[in-house]
């Protein structure tokens, strides 16, 4: 029997760096079990190679990205999502903004949440647009001279 074994029998106590150490076991323990339980719901097709991610932060739509992700042609996602194939065509080259009810029905087709294909700041084009409108109808903008 060792030290320790005797001290608690003797008095019904751990001590103090003897507890620690035990929570600090049972503490690992429980992170192990958690990571193997998440590993085992894990995905691969639910998460982008590190090449597409440079693509999305390059500047590409993430609608793109993901269709391209999950093996679908874009006539085959505006099918599964009902949506017209020119205007999906639209919304990932960047002419189109695409509304939240496209987003919505694409992110069902491709089995992903709808965040992961809004993108993170409009397309350039979209944006380029914008700062031709003028801010009031029948108004243009004064330009600096």
């Amino acid at each position: 029997m060792s030290t320790a074994s005797k001290r608690k029998s003797a008095s019904g106590r751990v001590a103090r760096a003897e507890f620690e150490a035990l929570a600090e076991r049972l503490a690992d323990i429980e992170d192990a079990l958690t990571l193997r339980a998440a590993a085992a719901e894990f995905d691969e097709r639910d998460a982008l190679p590190i090449a597409m991610v440079k693509r999305i932060h390059a500047g590409e739509h993430p609608l793109r990205i993901w269709r391209e992700r999950r093996g679908l042609t874009l006539s085959a996602l505006a099918k599964r999502a009902g949506l017209q194939l020119g205007y999906l065509s639209e919304i990932e080259s960047g002419k189109k903004p695409g509304s939240v009810d496209a987003y919505r029905r694409a992110a069902k087709a491709l089995a992903v949440d709808i965040d992961a294909l809004v993108p993170a700041e409009p397309p350039r084009r979209a944006a380029a647009a914008r700062r031709r409108m003028p801010l009031v109808k029948g108004h243009a903008r004064r330009r600096k001279r």
